[in-house]
């Protein structure tokens, strides 16, 4: 099993932000960018920064895929 992050990824482009925009607002570094962008472990402090600033829960950016 792992993470698929490609819902943040929807969220994003239905609401008009870059990776950049996020980056910068969450204050991220862009490694973790780059971590999320190929689905690979993140912090919990990072998840929710990102919730917190999308105004959303967990399951709305992030699921568990079966391999």
């Amino acid at each position: 099993m792992h993470i698929s992050y490609e819902k943040l990824w929807h969220i994003l482009l239905s609401r008009h932000m870059t990776r950049e925009t996020l980056r910068k607002e969450c204050k991220i570094s862009s490694n973790t960018i780059a971590k999320l962008g190929k689905g690979q472990n993140v912090t919990t402090d990072v998840i929710l920064r990102i919730c917190a600033y999308l105004d959303c829960n967990l399951e709305d950016i992030m699921e568990i895929v079966k391999d």
